[in-house]
C-alpha cells in the first residue's frame, strides 16, 4: 500500500470517485469553471464542508523528501486529493486543464466539457434539454464564444442565413446557438442594454438578460454576435413584436403606436414601460469593443420589417 493511499485511510478521507462526483457538480454550480486547489481557494473549503470533513482531515499533511535540496516538503493531503480526482476527470475528457483552459481564456481553471456538462447533469437529476437554457460553460461552448467576439467585422455583413439547416438539432446546432447567448450577454456585462437590469438568480447560475436576435430565428437570423443584443425578458418581448427598435447611432425609436396605448396598458404600478421610452434621447448601453457592436445592416432589417410593419 502506498504511503499517499495509507494516509488517505487513515484519515478516512472520500474515495477518488465520490470527489469526482463532487467536483463536476461544485462545476456546475460555479457555471462551469473552478480555480487551481491553492490554499485560501473557497472551492477547496466548499467541497470539504460537502463532506462534512473534521479538522483533522482538512489540514492532515502529506511528506516527502525533496532529494535535490535534501529538505522535506510538505503538501495538503485534502489538496493533493482533490487535485488526483481534477487530473482523473481530465483524463476521462470531462474537464480540461488549467493549461488548457489558459489557452483558451487566459485563466488557470478546471472547465466543464460537453461530456463532463451532461455527467453533471445526471448526477443532478437535470434533463440535458435544460443545457439550452442554463448559463454553464464548457469548454467547446467558449470555443465558440471566443470565435465570435474575434471574427473581423465584415463592413458588409448578411444578417440572414441563406443555407437551409436541418430542423434537427444536433450537438453542434446547441453548442452554437449556447455560444451565442454566452458571448453576447458577457458582451453587455449581464445587463439589459436599454434600462441596464442585472440579476441573477439565488443560486447564481441563471441570469435574467437574454441574448435577443436582432433578426429573429423565424426569419432565419444568424446566432452571431453582430445579430445579437442584450435585453430584458420585459425588453425582448418589446422590441421582438415592435414596441421598438434602433435608430444607425443605437438611439432607441418606439413605434408611434404607443400614442394610442389605453391608460391601463403598458404600466408597472406608476411606471409607463413604453411611454417611458419616448420621454428622451435614449441610447443603448453597448459592449466595450466596437467590433462587436450590433451590425447596422441587422438593425435597418429590424426597423424594416418588424417596427416599421404594418
Amino acid at each position: 500500500m502506498s504511503y499517499e493511499r495509507r494516509m488517505r485511510d487513515e484519515h478516512r478521507m472520500p474515495s477518488n470517485e465520490e470527489i469526482e462526483d463532487a467536483l463536476l457538480v461544485s462545476l456546475f454550480n460555479h457555471n462551469g469553471t473552478i480555480k487551481e486547489f491553492a490554499s485560501g481557494e473557497e472551492i477547496v473549503n466548499e467541497i470539504a464542508e460537502y463532506f462534512q470533513l473534521n479538522e483533522e482531515q482538512r489540514t492532515a499533511v502529506l511528506e516527502r523528501i525533496y532529494r535535490k535540496e535534501n529538505r522535506i516538503v510538505k503538501s495538503p493531503l485534502w489538496h493533493r486529493l482533490l487535485y488526483r480526482a481534477a487530473n482523473s476527470l481530465s483524463n476521462k475528457k470531462f474537464v480540461s486543464n488549467p493549461s488548457s483552459t489558459f489557452n483558451l481564456t487566459h485563466r488557470k481553471e478546471w472547465m466543464l466539457t460537453e461530456n463532463g456538462y451532461d455527467e453533471a447533469l445526471k448526477l443532478l437529476k437535470i434533463p440535458t434539454e435544460q443545457k439550452e437554457v442554463l448559463p454553464i460553460r464548457s469548454y467547446e461552448v467558449q470555443k465558440v464564444v471566443n470565435k465570435l467576439i474575434e471574427a473581423p467585422r465584415p463592413a458588409n455583413y448578411h444578417p440572414i442565413q441563406d443555407k437551409r439547416t436541418t430542423t434537427t438539432v444536433t450537438k453542434e446546432i446547441s453548442i452554437r446557438k449556447r455560444g451565442f447567448r454566452q458571448a453576447v450577454i458577457e458582451a453587455y456585462d449581464f445587463k439589459c442594454s436599454v434600462c441596464g437590469l442585472k440579476i441573477n438568480s439565488p443560486k447564481r447560475n441563471i441570469w435574467e438578460v437574454e441574448a435577443a436576435h436582432i433578426v429573429p430565428h423565424s426569419s432565419k437570423g444568424k446566432d452571431d454576435i453582430l445579430n445579437g443584443i442584450s435585453l430584458c425578458h420585459l425588453h425582448h418581448w418589446a422590441f421582438d413584436v415592435g414596441w421598438f427598435s434602433l435608430l444607425d447611432d443605437y438611439t432607441l425609436t418606439v413605434s408611434p403606436e404607443a400614442d394610442n396605448l389605453k391608460d391601463e396598458f403598458g404600466k408597472l404600478g406608476n411606471y409607463e414601460f413604453i411611454k417611458s421610452l419616448m420621454q428622451s434621447v435614449h441610447k443603448i448601453s453597448l459592449p466595450i469593443h466596437s467590433n462587436i457592436y450590433p451590425h447596422m445592416n441587422a438593425i435597418k432589417w429590424h426597423r424594416e420589417n418588424i417596427f416599421n410593419k404594418r
